[in-house]
C-alpha cells in the first residue's frame, strides 16, 4: 500500500499558509517528516488523520480517498497525536476495552485478546489495572502506540512522540516503531533529527507549510557528502564568520563554538572537514544551502 499526497494547499483564518502545495510518496515502512515548530507537520497530520479539511489537492491510501472517504480511512488508521487525553480514573486494560469497542469489536472475548496483546506489546502488562493518567511520560506514549494498533491499521501516524523522554523512555519507544514500522506506513513527524536518524530510511524536510527535501536518508547525505567543514572560533569572532561563511549551524562545545560551514570548495584557515550527518542536512535545507 502507498500513500499518494499531492499539491496539498492550506490556509488559515489568520493568513498562515500551513500546506503550501505539498506533494509527497509514502511507501511503507518508518518515513520521518522534519521541520521546526510551525512548518506546517502538524497540519499535514491532521489532514491526514482526517482531523481538518484542506482547500486544495488530493490524498489517496492505496484506492482510498482520504479527503472525501474518511470513514474508510478511520478504519485503517493509527493516530498518536502529541497531545493526547484520557479518563483521569480509568485503568488502561479498561480505557483499552473501551477504544476497541468504538473500534468495532463487539466480542468481549475478542477485545479481551487484542488488549492483552496490546499491552504485552509495549511493556504495560503489568500496569494494566494502574489509571493512564498516573502513567509517566514515556508510559503513556507507549499507551499511546497500544491504541494506535487496535484494528491492526495499515497507515500510523505519531507527532512529535519523544518529546520530553528521558533517554531509557526513547530507546524503547525507538523499538517499537521499528518493530510495527516492518509491515505497514508508519510516519513520524518531529523536529528531532535523531528521531529519524535512528528509525528511518525514508524522509522528508518541511518548512512554512513546503516540502523542501523529500527522499531516501542517504541520499539526502549524498547531497552534502564533503562539503561540510568544521571549526571552532571565539564567541567574539562568530559574527564574522556568519557575515563571510555559509553557516550550515554552530553549537557550544566545552563553551567555545563550533560552526559548520558548508563549502564547495577546500576550506583553509583552520578548518577541517566534517563527516556530514542528518542534522547538517535538515539545517543546510531550512537556511536553503543545497
Amino acid at each position: 500500500m502507498e500513500l499518494q499526497i499531492n499539491n496539498l494547499n492550506k490556509k488559515y483564518s489568520n493568513g498562515v499558509h500551513a500546506l503550501n502545495d505539498v506533494s509527497l510518496t509514502i511507501q511503507k515502512g518508518m518515513f520521518g517528516l522534519l521541520g521546526p515548530n510551525g512548518a506546517g507537520k502538524s497540519s499535514l497530520m491532521r489532514t491526514l488523520a482526517t482531523l481538518q479539511d484542506v482547500d486544495s489537492g488530493t490524498v489517496t491510501l492505496g484506492d482510498i480517498d482520504v479527503l472525501n472517504d474518511k470513514e474508510s480511512v478511520r478504519k485503517v488508521l493509527g493516530y498518536l497525536p502529541q497531545e493526547f487525553g484520557v479518563y483521569p480514573r480509568t485503568s488502561a486494560v479498561d480505557l483499552l476495552d473501551h477504544l476497541a469497542l468504538l473500534k468495532g469489536f463487539e466480542s468481549k472475548a475478542d477485545r479481551n485478546q487484542i488488549v492483552e496483546q496490546l499491552l504485552l506489546k509495549v511493556n504495560l502488562w503489568e500496569h494494566r489495572k494502574n489509571a493512564v493518567a498516573s502513567y509517566s511520560g514515556g508510559m503513556r506514549q507507549r499507551f499511546g502506540i497500544a491504541q494506535c494498533l487496535i484494528g491492526s491499521p495499515k497507515l500510523v501516524i505519531v507527532d512529535e512522540p519523544t518529546a520530553g523522554l528521558d533517554p531509557g523512555e526513547r530507546n524503547r519507544f525507538y523499538n517499537i516503531l521499528s518493530e510495527i514500522g516492518e509491515n505497514i506506513i508508519v510516519i513520524l513527524s518531529t523536529h528531532i533529527v535523531q528521531d529519524v536518524r535512528e528509525l528511518c530510511t525514508q524522509m522528508a524536510v518541511m518548512d512554512n507549510g513546503k516540502v523542501l527535501f523529500s527522499g531516501n536518508t542517504d541520499e539526502a547525505l549524498l547531497e552534502i557528502k564533503g562539503k561540510v567543514w568544521e571549526k571552532r572560533v571565539t564567541k567574539i569572532d562568530l559574527p564574522e564568520y556568519q557575515k563571510n561563511y555559509k553557516i550550515i549551524s554552530n553549537k557550544l562545545v566545552g563553551g567555545q563554538p563550533l560552526i559548520h560551514v558548508f563549502s564547495e570548495t577546500n576550506l583553509d584557515n583552520g578548518f577541517s572537514k566534517a563527516e556530514e550527518n542528518l542534522e547538517d542536512v535538515f539545517f543546510a535545507k531550512l537556511n536553503e544551502l543545497v
